[in-house]
């Protein structure tokens, strides 16, 4: 059963346009604020294994450093490839801390 799980205290969640990288249980997660909504992605790119969390924001969207696959933060779908999705996850804000529903 999926439980939600500490990603980062409020003050490590990225400003606006902006996108960050974290490890929790050994997994990397791409933690972006885009349009005022906080987005938690599965860390690795679908496309080819880059670091999303490294990448930039572009038009809305999660850019991925190495190939520029740009995903929705949303629904995770990439704007090159509509059948290639970052997974997304479930988050909020509770108690100072963002949390993922994994």
């Amino acid at each position: 059963m999926s439980e939600f799980v500490r990603i980062c205290s409020a003050s490590e969640v990225p400003g606006e346009g902006e996108v960050a990288e974290f490890t929790v249980q050994g997994r990397a997660f791409c933690v972006a604020r885009v349009n005022g909504a906080i987005a938690v992605l599965d860390g690795v790119c679908p496309h080819e294994g880059g670091p999303l969390g490294e990448g930039i924001i572009e038009d809305g969207r999660v850019v991925c450093p190495w190939h520029a696959y740009a995903f929705d933060p949303i629904s995770g779908t990439a704007e090159q490839d509509p059948e290639v999705k970052a997974e997304v996850f479930e988050a909020k804000l509770e108690n100072g801390e963002l949390v993922a529903k994994l």
